[in-house]
């Protein structure tokens, strides 16, 4: 019985802990409300196509108000892909907006 309530313990501390985090599902869904206007297809790198590697690469872009990317950071995916992915991402542009705002690109990456 001892060793149940440590445990539960353990889950309820990381259960408020998650709750409780900053960067919450609902928040980040709430950022990313801009409609993008140009969207590039990224270049299937060749080492990829050679090593038959497929899949996708999730991509955070800060953009500015006038719909540029001003940054883009690798948020996950396969390292052959994630460069490529970062470069088609730079290259997107967004509607215009009265504030900087946080996308989260998905790009598929198919042989």
């Amino acid at each position: 019985m001892r060793l149940w309530f440590r445990g539960t313990g353990l889950l309820v501390c990381a259960l408020l802990l998650l709750a409780a985090s900053p960067g919450s599902r609902a928040e980040d869904a709430a950022e990313s409300k801009r409609k993008m206007i140009t969207k590039i297809v990224p270049i299937y790198p060749m080492l990829a196509q050679k090593m038959g590697i497929a899949g996708s690469v999730k991509i955070e872009a800060t953009v500015v108000p006038n719909g540029t990317v001003k940054s883009a950071a690798i948020l996950g995916g396969h390292p052959v892909l994630a460069q490529a992915g970062l470069e088609a991402v730079n290259k997107c542009k967004w509607e215009s907006a009265s504030h900087e705002t946080k996308e989260v690109v998905v790009l598929n990456f198919h042989p």
